[in-house]
């Protein structure tokens, strides 16, 4: 089972690390202790909606993105395909129809 604190650290770490920021560099402008930001990259402490803004803001990446990552991310984990773009019905794309039947079942 994937837990979502998890896949949202590693995401943030990701992000991160790709600009060549330190722990403290982030923690300092997203007003978040080094420690408490490390555990949450760590997956061992859930951010709030409000400290997750903070931070993204800090790394210049808008929730919108760190949330759809990490959706997808999530997605994969469990086998759903996920489209770009949500259809009103699944006959409007191409995906076997088990993987369009499991997943129609799953919204429900």
């Amino acid at each position: 089972m994937t837990l979502l604190r998890t896949e949202i650290g590693d995401t943030l770490r990701v992000a991160r690390r790709r600009q060549s920021r330190t722990l403290r560099d982030v923690s300092t402008d997203a007003r978040v202790s080094l420690g408490y930001l490390s555990e949450i990259e760590r997956g061992q402490k859930e951010a709030s909606s409000e400290l997750l803004a903070s931070i993204c803001e800090a790394l210049d990446m808008p929730v919108s993105v760190l949330l759809r990552e990490v959706a997808d991310k999530i997605a994969l984990s469990e086998g759903v395909l996920v489209p770009d773009t949500v259809p009103d019905n699944f006959e409007e794309i191409d995906v076997p129809p088990e993987v369009a039947k499991r997943a129609f079942a799953q919204q429900r």
